[in-house]
């Protein structure tokens, strides 16, 4: 059996009797014109080996392996076992390998057996940011991201300072990786439709990542910060630096959270480190 003779998504899923589960946060991408779509924006090249994390009937993993990519595919819900098992069968060995298990437990590292690998998914939206955070603070980081959220929570990841979106997301993303939304997927395209719009950000990682040291104190001072938004960074702050370190960061202890760059609040994480 081949991709091509495999039946359509949608016949697919009627024939096992298979709906989307609202516990699992999930929303069926079917349409292949876009999941095709998707994967071209992942600018990736034959061979590569990417996670997809929620593949649910596997309508983005289709476009993938078309792709000749080489996937392995994290789904918690087991149901969706048969649909994805085809899929390997109309592949060659070892092009699609299918692990049933929770990503926010799994360790890629030991996934990718020390090759380099990239993600690309239509992540389910109750847990797409903490993945998110998981991947771009380690301890392993891929070599690119393509990943569907929410248009509420990716706004909050390429959100400008000062942005109405502008939030601890936004840095932590910006901090460690250049991210751009590339696509607008209305709610149409999936079923269930789900009640909000969707888009797809693409998240390369920068070359002056910082270390991880560097990346926890920004993780626990943006916490900090961001806990208390509308409060000025001395106030906010107040238990973890003084004014004297703020000045030192070359920011105003009279700021706000959501006025400070990410370039700001890394000079923070310097002077709080140099501090300690």
């Amino acid at each position: 059996m081949s991709l091509d003779a495999l039946p359509p998504l949608r016949d697919a899923l009627a024939e096992h009797g298979l709906l989307a589960k609202k516990a699992f946060g999930q929303h069926f991408l079917l349409d292949l014109n876009i999941t095709r779509k998707i994967v071209r924006l992942a600018g990736l090249t034959p061979g590569d080996r990417v996670i997809e994390v929620g593949p649910g009937p596997g309508g983005l993993t289709r476009a993938l392996l078309e792709a000749s990519l080489r996937v392995t595919a994290i789904e918690k819900d087991q149901r969706f076992g048969p649909l994805l098992k085809d899929l390997a069968q109309a592949t060659d060995p070892g092009t699609l390998t299918l692990v049933f298990a929770d990503a926010l437990s799994v360790e890629e590292s030991v996934l990718m057996a020390g090759e380099p690998g990239h993600v690309v998914s239509n992540l389910p939206y109750n847990v797409g940011t903490a993945l998110l955070i998981k991947w771009l603070t380690g301890p392993w980081m891929p070599a690119s991201m393509t990943l569907m959220f929410q248009k509420e929570v990716a706004q909050r990841i390429v959100a400008p300072v000062n942005g109405q979106a502008y939030g601890r997301l936004a840095i932590i993303a910006q901090a460690t990786c250049e991210a751009h939304t590339v696509m607008d997927v209305p709610a149409r395209a999936f079923t269930p439709p789900p009640k909000v719009e969707s888009a797809v950000v693409r998240l390369r990682p920068r070359t002056d990542r910082p270390s991880p040291g560097r990346l926890e104190a920004l993780q626990r001072l943006t916490a900090a910060a961001f806990g208390q938004r509308r409060k000025m960074l001395r106030t906010s702050l107040k238990g973890m630096v003084g004014e004297p370190l703020i000045e030192a960061a070359g920011l105003d202890p009279a700021a706000r959270a959501e006025t400070v760059s990410v370039d700001g609040f890394l000079r923070l994480a310097d002077a709080w480190i140099a501090a300690r």
